[in-house]
């Protein structure tokens, strides 16, 4: 008899350790299920469908809507360059947001709305300039060119959407080239 209150605490003390490292293991399961569809959710809201570049943006604390306004801010930049924006520009805008999974009815959709109704501070590029910067020194190389590609890439689409005289000339404007390399400058610094 002697040996059952020991054989009773002995049980209790294991099943409070599979208890705690059941609980643990969950925890673990749930944050790893956590990550992945942040990862989706990030690929599908940006566009990025490199997954290097999508773990290490979250990493970084990036979330799918902080990324949305990092992919829009130098569309709308490079479509105001010049002072006006244009159908065919804000058409490339609105098909961009919507390859990147923008929906119509979304937060950063009614943003983007307002940017392309009136043109925004230009403090708003020059804020996007110093996070790329700091985004851009932050990631490793490969991860900030595949960001830059993607991002000035898109913006590039932009410029070349209205432009040039009967379709002869640069389709780019001396405006929008300033922008293009701004932000080429702020994500490789």
């Amino acid at each position: 008899m002697a040996d059952k209150p020991l054989e009773d605490r002995r049980k209790a003390l294991e099943e409070e350790f599979f208890r705690k490292e059941n609980e643990r293991l969950r925890q673990k399961l749930r944050a790893e299920q956590e990550a992945k569809q942040n990862a989706e959710a990030l690929a599908q809201q940006t566009g990025i469908r490199d997954e290097a570049l999508v773990r290490e943006l979250l990493e970084h604390g990036l979330s799918a809507e902080t990324l949305s306004a990092l992919v829009l801010v130098p569309l709308v930049a490079v479509a105001w360059a010049d002072g006006a924006l244009d159908d065919r520009e804000r058409s490339a805008i609105l098909s961009a947001a919507s390859d990147i999974g923008i929906a119509p009815e979304s937060p950063n959709f009614a943003l983007l709305e307002g940017w392309l109704a009136k043109r925004p501070s230009p403090k708003l590029l020059d804020a996007w300039i110093e996070y790329a910067k700091q985004l851009g020194g932050s990631l490793r190389g490969e991860g900030r060119e595949v960001l830059s590609e993607e991002l000035v890439g898109r913006a590039r689409e932009v410029a070349r959407a209205s432009g040039g005289v009967l379709g002869l000339g640069s389709k780019v404007s001396a405006q929008e080239q300033q922008v293009l390399d701004r932000l080429v400058k702020a994500l490789q610094d």
